[in-house]
């Protein structure tokens, strides 16, 4: 599969401006052969909103009005499509990324880390678990921006088969070692390819740092921006690079696979509950 990771800014507040911008680069993409076009988080919306009121203004159902916008887009092109937006489930507000292809909506996850940041201070954490979806024979993991900090997120979708992870993202200042560190280190410790996609641009008082990143199953970086300038990262995906997660250095002496040498019976630490308080949330900042 190829992809094209689209490092740009995003027009607070106008979802038809927005959608119509990932319409036009779409179509460019796929003309150039690209079969899977990913946009960061909350890429129709923005994200930088100040109260959950004013954020559910620019909520939606999933699906609902902009993912059969954009499956319609998909159907006609034959592609798929990842965005981040905001969803509306009762009374409950959700950061997500939906995958869409031609025959319309395949997957959407809830972010389940959330920051004290931006519309994130309003949300409500996801409550599905991790999910990989199948899209042309590549299966697909999302997760949003911050959950690309905790390694577990990324394990759990790899030992669900993943051979890609994508993460919409909204960087701000402060995520730079995020961008330059984690993400070579979430693809190779799972052996998977990993696709990260932040914005650029000024919103509401925060800047977006962009600095894009795709990398391969050893952790090399593939493709990158390394700043704040717009751009398109392209790659191909081979799922049996991901997939082969035995590696044979020297045969007979030296072989590797972190799948299969995994303890689990040692990490029960990371399954037992917390009394941390959250900044923002549980304890006054």
């Amino acid at each position: 599969m190829k992809i094209a990771c689209v490092q740009t800014d995003v027009i607070f507040k106008d979802i038809n401006a927005n959608l119509s911008s990932l319409e036009a680069t779409v179509r460019s993409e796929v003309n150039q052969g690209t079969e899977l076009t990913v946009f960061p988080e909350c890429y129709s919306t923005g994200y930088c909103f100040d109260s959950l009121a004013e954020a559910m203004e620019f909520s939606e159902s999933v699906p609902g009005p902009s993912t059969d916008r954009v499956a319609k887009l998909c159907a006609e092109l034959k592609t798929y499509v990842v965005f981040g937006m905001l969803e509306k489930s009762g009374d409950d507000l959700f950061n997500v990324a939906v995958l869409i292809g031609p025959d319309g909506l395949i997957g959407c996850y809830r972010k389940v880390h959330l920051p004290y940041l931006g519309v994130d201070r309003f949300t409500t954490p996801g409550d599905r678990p991790f999910e990989v979806f199948e899209a042309a024979g590549i299966r697909i993991g999302m997760l949003i921006c911050y959950d690309g900090g905790f390694p577990e997120a990324a394990r759990v979708l790899s030992i669900r088969g993943a051979d890609l992870i994508v993460l919409p993202t909204n960087w701000p200042p402060g995520g730079s070692y995020m961008a330059e560190f984690s993400i070579n280190c979430r693809a190779m410790e799972n052996g998977i390819y990993f696709a990260a996609v932040n914005r650029i641009g000024m919103e509401n008082g925060f800047s977006f740092i962009g600095k894009s990143r795709i990398c391969s199953p050893v952790g090399a970086t593939i493709n990158s921006i390394d700043d704040a300038s717009p751009g398109i990262l392209r790659t191909e995906i081979d799922p049996m690079i991901a997939r082969t997660k035995r590696i044979v250095r020297v045969p007979g002496k030296h072989l590797i696979d972190r799948m299969a040498d995994r303890r689990p019976e040692m990490y029960a630490a990371i399954c037992e509950p917390h009394s941390l308080k959250r900044p923002g949330r549980d304890e006054p900042v």
